[in-house]
């Protein structure tokens, strides 16, 4: 009796329709790095960039959102800066199976005298294809990139920036 139920069990797992899964992204790492900081040709500005492998199949979209947030110093946390000041939405950097890279600019205010003002980007990663998102991931700032296009100056890397007033 007992061979014949771990029969049924192995016959029905060997009939079940399994989910394709979605493909896994290359062994490329993501990094997401803060590439400017309140330059003289970038004042009260943070630039983040980041990297993202494509996957195996040319149909396949890549997105990133790029996000600032500021560390509070009462609470000693991180928050989102809200609104279009601290989000690009979604942005499309490419298609197919290529590592992309992408980046984003946001200025701000200059803090008053004295003050200053932590911020460090977040980036959301997702692969979609036919508009469904297959993967997704999120990284947030950190040092050593070497490749960091479009930094300010021209080898930055950071994991936050701090703009002073």
């Amino acid at each position: 009796m007992a061979r014949t139920l771990v029969a049924a069990m192995l016959l029905a797992l060997a009939l079940t329709p399994v989910a394709a899964a979605a493909p896994r992204p290359p062994k490329v790492p993501l990094w997401a790095t803060v590439n400017i900081c309140d330059t003289a040709k970038h004042p009260s500005a943070i630039g983040i960039r980041a990297s993202m492998p494509g996957l195996p199949r040319k149909s396949v979209r890549l997105y990133m959102r790029f996000r600032v947030q500021w560390r509070d110093p009462a609470d000693k946390l991180w928050h989102n800066i809200l609104g279009t000041g601290g989000n690009s939405g979604f942005v499309k950097i490419g298609s197919g199976k290529a590592t992309r890279q992408a980046g984003q600019i946001f200025r701000y205010e200059k803090p008053a005298a004295g003050e200053t003002l932590r911020l460090r980007g977040v980036v959301d990663f997702q692969w979609r294809v036919a508009n469904k998102v297959v993967r997704h991931s999120r990284r947030i700032t950190e040092k050593g990139h070497r490749s960091t296009a479009g930094a300010d100056p021209k080898t930055f890397s950071a994991a936050a920036c701090v703009l002073r007033g």
